[in-house]
């Protein structure tokens, strides 16, 4: 779980201090650039895993990956920064393996990893490069959680996630003759610490860790590999799967039906029926959510054809006639797809979407934030399996999903004018609702809000009647008593 992130010199990203909570809204008009602090979540998960240039290519430049290292840092007028930085504020998992499968448990879960990168020019006109210039992983004690978190989290919660001990780190750098130093500092045994130099390491540190020499840094780089940028693509989710297929959701929303199949499989088919497993309550609870979207709604299972061993997603209406994935609209299969994640207790990590709203009627938007906030872990409880640590992280430039979200969960996106040597560039600020548990220093005021609540008229209430504790529902925007004077505002001017 990524619970705060500092970004300087990634793309318009300068000088950023965001903290996110189970779920956050970020709210912005386009072409401010919102997306690129989802970008920068989504260049430290590749880190973790690649090469500093493999992941730095893979970067999204203006909708495809990018061809130009120099593009992620941030530019000034015709010229480009030199350097970046990050620092992430996670808690991690308690346990995991290595690459080799190799157990790993974790000494202290709540850590702080920092990294400075800069951009080299290659040599006698060649392909530049990224170099490392600075990585540490460093633990945050148990007694400073509550200064560190600052949304409202119960003690069960706590417990079962801020605890540990440590009192060294676990990765550092050194100023010493020669450069830049990075010391790997072993779990448990009383050893040396590797060494090596900063300018000649291909990737990072924690890409490469294992768990016989530092285990938790194995499971900082599995909670890092964990952040997924969710871009559900309706022909991957209309296809249907082998029998052999990954039984994990990708990426781009592929493996829906081999995913369902095996949750209800894994959940065990009741007696009696056939192997589709049609009378699974797997199959039953994402029918009853799916009923919150569309109103004709029977029934949602997996076909299993033994013949040409393919999975296919199914649904029914009330007319008991059966459709598969291909006749479903593209805002159906996604919400399908956020409903799958939703029962599947292996999925854990940082969830980050853009616009979900695409493809749902106005008045059906409230069910996918329902949806996305009960993807998200509910604080009030003890993580468990029942209760994943789980976050959603989205972007979104809808008056009605600003209207819906709770006013804790929104950050509002915007660009300014900075000048610098006497060159004017854009930056991405932040902003938020005073009265939060984010405190009081950069306030969103209301004429920016007025962009966004006076297109429309009160959201649809929530259904007051609700039996499941996750979706009471936290004051909205909208619901904000020093905010009535801008709807009235706004009304009288519409």
């Amino acid at each position: 779980m990524l619970t705060r992130l500092k970004v300087n010199g990634f793309k318009n990203l300068v000088n950023v201090d965001v903290r996110f909570g189970p779920f956050t809204c970020i709210a912005g008009a386009n072409g401010v650039g919102k997306s690129n602090l989802l970008d920068a979540i989504a260049f430290m998960s590749a880190l973790s895993e690649k090469s500093l240039n493999e992941a730095a290519l893979g970067v999204r430049d203006d909708g495809s990956r990018t061809s130009d290292l120099r593009a992620i840092f941030r530019r000034i007028g015709t010229s480009y920064a030199s350097e970046m930085s990050f620092e992430a504020e996670m808690i991690i998992p308690a346990t995991g393996k290595d690459d080799l499968g190799q157990e790993a448990n974790a000494s202290i879960r709540f850590l702080r990893y920092r990294l400075d990168l800069a951009y080299r020019e290659g040599d006698s006109g060649g392909f530049g490069r990224i170099e490392l210039l600075h990585e540490e992983l460093s633990y945050i004690l148990v007694r400073e959680a509550k200064k560190q978190i600052l949304f409202p989290i119960s003690e069960d919660w706590r417990k079962s996630t801020i605890i540990g001990k440590r009192t060294a780190p676990f990765i550092s750098t050194e100023n010493v003759e020669g450069g830049k130093r990075i010391k790997v500092h072993q779990e448990g045994k009383s050893g040396r610490a590797r060494e090596f130099l900063a300018s000649s390491l291909p990737r990072t540190v924690v890409s490469a860790a294992d768990a016989a020499e530092s285990p938790t840094a194995v499971l900082a780089k599995r909670e890092m590999q964990s952040w997924r940028r969710l871009q559900l693509e309706p022909s991957a989710l209309r296809r249907p799967d082998s029998f052999t297929a990954p039984t994990v959701l990708g990426s781009d929303g592929s493996h829906l039906p081999a995913t369902l199949y095996f949750l209800a499989k894994m959940q065990g088919f009741p007696l009696g029926v056939d192997p589709s497993g049609r009378g699974s309550d797997v199959y039953a609870k994402i029918a009853n959510r799916l009923s919150s979207l569309i109103d004709d709604v029977r029934e949602v299972y997996v076909d299993r054809d033994e013949r040409r061993e393919l999975l296919t997603l199914m649904v029914s209406g009330k007319d008991r006639i059966p459709h598969t994935a291909r006749a479903l609209s593209d805002g159906t299969l996604r919400f399908l797809a956020l409903g799958a994640i939703e029962l599947d207790p292996r999925s854990h990590g940082v969830l980050c979407l853009e616009e979900p709203e695409n493809g749902i009627h106005p008045a059906r938007i409230k069910a996918i934030l329902d949806l996305l906030r009960d993807i998200a872990t509910d604080t009030n409880y003890a993580v468990a399996e029942d209760n994943p640590l789980r976050q959603v992280i989205i972007n979104t430039h809808s008056p009605v999903v600003v209207n819906e979200v709770p006013d804790d969960c929104l950050i509002v996106a915007e660009s300014l004018a900075t000048i610098e040597d006497g060159i004017r560039f854009e930056r991405l600020a932040f902003s938020y609702l005073a009265k939060t548990w984010r405190g009081d220093d950069s306030i969103v005021f209301k004429s920016k809000l007025l962009t966004y609540l006076n297109p429309v008229g009160p959201p649809i209430e929530a259904d007051t009647l609700s039996q499941n504790p996750k979706q009471i529902r936290r004051p909205r925007v909208f619901d904000r008593g020093d905010l009535q004077d801008v709807f009235k505002w706004g009304e009288n001017i519409a």
